[in-house]
């Protein structure tokens, strides 16, 4: 059987996922539910929820299934340990999508009047959005010029029963189709896919070389071809085995905007607010019995989710300019965003500057490399803050690059004129290496690891009730 949403579900322990049957309300309710539950020791391993009743839907929600790396990593048959490098391998071993004639996702097709988008469990999820809004939804469009498909996600405010916002990311490839559309006076179909495997959503934000072959790498991560099936009213196919699609079309004329936002996004502010394109819906196609699959935006589950792939990315693409990166990491305190955490074997000076540059031009979020020897763990923040404490002299390591197109969500991003907000931010490398030979640098500390790999820890340790002879 293809691999979809249901089946990745069926292959959870059942402690990973959550049902409420009792009915929510979609404005704050479900996403305090999950606030709540994230520090909750009762529910270790922060567990996905299925909700049956939001807001009187007959469609049930299901949020965070994508909040643990550990979750993402068993999506593509890995471990946290080595999840960056298998996404790496399985990103650069696409396999291409095939047609197929009938698909569960066009089991129940609303065109015309019956199109109504508050049929879904649309949520309001932070205290100043603007309304509801489609949070998991993979955009699916064309470019004109080379026919290949492009995907990417975004956010899409609900704007009437027919209608949607749209709002891109200058930087992101589905932007650079919207801009030659608008310059070629055509409009611009597109696909929302809600609803599948996680490999869908990871591998509509991998960062790939050149517009398209999203699609192709997500039939990488499943270990098979992504069916797919024609649309019913627009010129695209959609994977066949999602839950819901809405199809429509963006009129590219610059003047045909709607009022969008705010929204909180991932940096948790709010930033972006203004005339955006839109969505005109031509038509909802779902299967019978469909599951909403929301992401809870700024928060855990909504970086988590771009963190995996762009880590992916990011390791397979600098290495193959800089072959001594050894590992990389985008931490929570960056978003998964901003920061990148980079280890390499380094061979000659120089070197790091050149890795932290190739990451930057792979993914434009990126806002602050650490460069650190392949003796650093990059998962441990505390181990590699120590090489910036201790390795680093920021007169000798820092370099600081102005002007450089990044993410125009952070509310420090500029403009031209620094005093206009706009997409722009100054990229920092922080080179926390050691100095290669001859240059002689004092040895770190550790217990012989030998000794370590010898000592049987749990068979000599004993609770604490052992002390009792010691007390009298």
């Amino acid at each position: 059987m293809a691999k979809d949403l249901r089946t990745f579900l069926a292959e959870l322990d059942p402690d990973q996922i959550k049902v409420v049957r009792k009915p929510v309300d979609p404005e704050f309710e479900v996403t305090a539910l999950v606030d709540r539950m994230e520090d909750d020791l009762a529910y270790p391993g922060f567990p996905a929820v299925l909700c049956e009743n939001v807001g009187g839907s007959e469609i049930p929600l299901l949020i965070n299934l994508h909040g643990t790396y550990e979750r993402l990593a068993r999506s593509i048959g890995s471990d946290v340990h080595s999840m960056v490098p298998e996404y790496a391998l399985r990103e650069g071993s696409g396999i291409k999508p095939v047609t197929v004639d009938t698909a569960p996702v066009q089991e129940v097709v609303l065109t015309g009047d019956d199109i109504d988008v508050g049929l879904l469990p649309l949520l309001k999820h932070q205290e100043l959005d603007a309304g509801k809004y489609i949070t998991s939804a993979v955009t699916i469009c064309r470019d004109p010029d080379s026919g290949k498909i492009n995907a990417g996600i975004f956010r899409h405010q609900q704007q009437g029963r027919a209608q949607v916002g749209i709002q891109v990311n200058p930087a992101h490839h589905t932007a650079y189709v919207l801009r030659k559309l608008r310059e070629q006076k055509k409009p611009m179909e597109v696909a929302l896919v809600i609803g599948h495997h996680p490999a869908l959503l990871m591998g509509a934000v991998s960062k790939l070389e050149g517009i398209g072959g999203e699609l192709d790498v997500v039939g990488g991560l499943l270990g098979e071809p992504l069916e797919m099936v024609p649309c019913k009213t627009v010129d695209l196919e959609v994977p066949a085995r999602a839950e819901i699609v809405i199809e429509g079309v963006i009129d590219t004329d610059p003047d045909a905007t709607a009022v969008e936002g705010p929204f909180g996004e991932y940096p948790r502010f709010y930033t972006r607010t203004g005339p955006q394109p839109y969505v005109k819906i031509t038509a909802i196609t779902m299967r019978r019995k469909p599951i909403f699959v929301d992401v809870f935006n700024a928060h855990t589950e909504h970086s988590m989710l771009g963190g995996l792939p762009r880590m992916g990315s990011i390791y397979r693409r600098v290495k193959e300019a800089v072959p001594t990166v050894t590992g990389v990491h985008l931490p929570l305190s960056g978003m998964a965003r901003s920061h990148l955490y980079l280890s390499m074997s380094k061979r000659v000076e120089g070197e790091p500057k050149l890795a932290a540059c190739a990451a930057l031009a792979v993914d434009p979020l990126l806002k602050h490399v650490f460069v650190v020897d392949d003796d650093v763990d990059v998962f441990n923040e505390v181990e590699t803050l120590w090489c910036l404490a201790t390795r680093f002299q920021a007169d000798r390591d820092l370099t600081i690059m102005p002007g450089f197109l990044g993410g125009q969500l952070n509310p420090v991003t500029y403009g031209h004129n620094r005093e206009e907000k706009g997409p722009m931010e100054t990229k920092l490398i922080f080179d926390c290496t050691k100095p290669v030979p001859p240059a002689v640098f004092p040895p770190s500390c550790r217990v012989p690891p030998e000794v370590v790999a010898r000592v049987d820890h749990r068979a000599l340790l004993e609770d604490g009730d052992a002390l009792a002879s010691y007390l009298d």
